[in-house]
């Protein structure tokens, strides 16, 4: 008796949560599911066909989603909704507060206030297919994930199974592969840390290799890693802002426990060799990290073709939600990390915490989108990258480029105006959302680190502009930025008695300048 009421309470789970995951689905896919549903106050089970009541493809149309037709910046989302199972009490045709019918693009206003958007660096809109996925589990399918015992678990575990999958499938992982965290900050402090807290420990390994113009949260980790007794060799970069690799290379000692380059850097755009920086480290046998965070969903990347061991990723950075990040661990050789939070043992034991149902479906939506308009969305940044270039260069000159342009992300375009401060430029224009330098580190009115590291003077540094192009940016966008910054240029340079000399033909280098 006791075996026969084990079964079918087994039954009932695997029943159960099947259900739950065709519900996920129900409420993410327009086509129809068979639901099988639990009465736990019955002990019994009942099978139920319900279709699933969607927007008809006549009405998508319409919106604008999935219109071919549909532009940049004109996104229209249809509203998804799903009949209500028995039994359950919940009613997703019951649209929630703050539904992305009224949607439009998510960088436009009809309030003339609100400056045109160039900060894609910074953060990236997110997108509203990405806004109508999450809306559901913030109201009825408000399950915690590591419930096992009953029906809200096990939906909310199967959302984040799938959007685990499609973040690993942008990047050639397994699933079973991607740890949910934070964000990248925390996700770089986890891969840097704990392969080399653990790797100390197990084996004695106490060296990191990485560059100087990684991101803060790389170069804090290291130094906090450096008062703990680490060494750290911090490489030098050429003046295009790539790492040589026979520096990477050189570097490598028996005592290596990782090498930390980042993909595309955050400030200039720069494309590293991570290629022939995972081959150099698969062959010496040293674990390597990727910051990705402005890579994944950009440019194409498989961790397997570069043998990435670990790889750093941002919702935020990809048109997914804020809160929300990833962290690639290799299996197989398997990479072992040593845990900065303790608790739980949630994503396989390396980061305790309940995982945000919300707001990583819509990372994993972000991704699923990424993958599918990587193309587009390439040739849409390119096309305007160059519009701006050219419509700023044609006009003024003494105008520079940093960092590569050969290789490089083309919707990070750091400029250098010579003979105006860059913060003066920004207030000049202020109806443009703007950078100068990273929006982590431009508070500081130091020149850039990353500028400098590629051997930059600091009046060219101090006079750096960081134009980021993204999904939603718009050719109008795009040419009256141009019109205001070769004005705010011009009128800045007038009123400045270093441009006046050098109209005049004087070289600024060969004056003897008075201390005071």
């Amino acid at each position: 008796m006791f075996a026969a009421s084990s079964s079918s309470a087994s039954a009932a789970v695997s029943v159960a949560r099947r259900f739950a995951a065709a519900r996920v689905a129900a409420a993410l896919s327009p086509s129809a599911v068979s639901r099988t549903v639990v009465s736990a106050s019955h002990r019994t089970l009942a099978t139920a066909a319900a279709t699933s009541t969607h927007t008809p493809p006549s009405s998508r149309a319409a919106s604008g989603l999935g219109d071919p037709a549909n532009q940049h910046g004109q996104l229209k989302p249809a509203h998804a909704t799903a009949a209500a199972p028995a039994g359950f009490g919940f009613d997703l045709t019951q649209r929630p507060v703050g539904s992305p019918d009224e949607i439009a693009s998510p960088t436009h206003s009809s309030a003339s206030d609100r400056p045109i958007y160039l900060d894609y660096q910074a953060t990236t809109p997110t997108d509203p297919r990405v806004v109508q996925t999450m809306l559901p589990y913030f109201s009825t399918l408000f399950g915690n994930p590591h419930s096992r015992t009953h029906a809200y678990g096990w939906e909310s575990e199967a959302a984040v199974d799938r959007a685990r999958e499609q973040v690993a499938t942008l990047i050639g992982a397994d699933p079973k592969e991607i740890i949910f965290t934070s964000g990248a900050t925390e996700s770089n402090n986890l891969a840097i840390k704990g392969v080399a807290r653990f790797y100390r420990r197990a084996r004695g390994k106490n060296h990191i290799i990485t560059t100087q113009t990684e991101h803060k949260c790389v170069l804090d980790s290291c130094r906090v890693l450096q008062e703990d007794g680490f060494e750290v060799t911090y490489l030098p970069v050429q003046q295009d802002g790539r790492v040589r690799l026979e520096d990477v290379e050189a570097a490598i000692r028996p005592e290596t426990a990782i090498v930390s380059v980042m993909t595309v850097n955050n400030e200039i755009g720069v494309i590293q060799p991570i290629k022939e920086i995972g081959e150099i480290c698969r062959k010496h046998k040293v674990h390597f990290h990727t910051d990705a965070a402005q890579a994944v969903g950009k440019i194409p990347l498989d961790v397997n073709a570069f043998n990435i061991d670990l790889m750093s990723i941002s919702g935020h950075k990809v048109y997914g939600p804020k809160g929300i990040g990833a962290l690639y661990v290799r299996r197989r050789p398997r990479v072992r990390l040593e845990p900065l939070i303790s608790g739980g043992g949630q994503e396989r034991g390396l980061r305790s915490g309940t995982v945000p149902t919300p707001l990583v479906v819509g990372l994993g939506e972000a991704c699923k989108i990424a993958a599918n308009e990587m193309a587009k969305d390439s040739q849409h940044v390119n096309a305007l990258s160059q519009r701006l270039i050219q419509g700023i260069t044609s006009r003024l000159t003494h105008v520079a480029r940093n960092g590569s342009e050969q290789h490089t992300y083309p919707g990070c375009v750091n400029l250098s105006f010579a003979y105006v401060e860059g913060e003066s430029l920004l207030m000049a224009l202020k109806d443009v959302a703007l950078s100068s330098g990273s929006a982590c580190t431009s508070a500081s009115l130091e020149p850039s680190y990353v500028l400098r590291a590629l051997g930059a003077e600091d009046d060219m540094a101090h006079s750096s502009i960081r134009f980021g192009i993204g999904r939603f940016t718009t050719e109008e966008e795009v040419d009256a930025v141009a019109d205001k910054v070769v004005d705010a240029v011009t009128r800045l340079r007038e009123m400045s008695p270093l441009w006046e000399m050098v109209q005049e033909g004087i070289d600024l280098k060969t004056i003897e300048w008075s201390g005071h």
